[in-house]
């Protein structure tokens, strides 16, 4: 999980959500994925263990984090594995060309309030050109204060919150972490609302 020749860390959120894409592995051959802001991958990683076609993104305007999205597919043999620049809140020709997809991954992707509304732009973009998918996020609570139920209103999008015992990602070495204070993960699926409020 870390590799320190690298300077690669793995979040616990990244955990949490391979541990569902694990626990959901039968359904994953032959879907694709879209893992956005993904860092070191371990989502993306797992997910194309188990069959599906993935392409991993980080900023464009972050070539370390697009260098380790292609370490760990080295890493994990998986040399085939597109990595885009895609940055969040942008319409670029890599985000305009991207193949469709049915699964969205993002781990902590809801860090820094200020990006909320670009990552959800984004994420509506992606929906609105493949209505079926489903973004699949896990997120660390750090403050009482950030919510993004007003911004899933806003871009006319729906969450259903994923209880971590439902896919047994609720142990403490699973979502556990070194670093100092309390370390609440939460996992939700996000898609569009249909016009009824559904």
């Amino acid at each position: 999980v870390l590799d320190s020749r690298y300077g690669m860390y793995v979040w616990p959120c990244a955990v949490v959500l391979a541990q569902y894409l694990w626990a959901r592995r039968g359904s994953l051959p032959g879907k694709r994925v879209l893992e956005i802001g993904a860092g070191v991958s371990l989502p993306g990683v797992v997910a194309a263990k188990c069959g599906a076609e993935v392409t991993l993104s980080d900023s464009e305007e972050l070539p370390q984090c697009l260098r380790n999205c292609r370490r760990s597919c080295l890493m994990n043999d998986l040399p085939h594995v597109p990595v885009v620049g895609l940055t969040w809140g942008r319409v670029s020709p890599e985000l305009l060309s991207l193949a469709p997809v049915d699964i969205i991954l993002g781990s902590d992707v809801f860090f820094d309030p200020k990006d909320f509304e670009d990552i959800l732009t984004t994420v509506y973009f992606l929906l609105e050109k493949n209505p079926h998918a489903e973004f699949w996020t896990t997120y660390q609570v750090r403050s009482a204060d950030w919510s993004i139920e007003a911004l899933l209103c806003k871009w006319k999008l729906k969450s259903t919150r994923v209880p971590l015992q439902s896919f047994s990602a609720d142990k403490e070495h699973l979502a556990s972490s070194s670093l100092p204070g309390r370390h609440t993960i939460e996992m939700m699926i996000i898609s569009l609302a249909r016009s009824d409020g559904t």
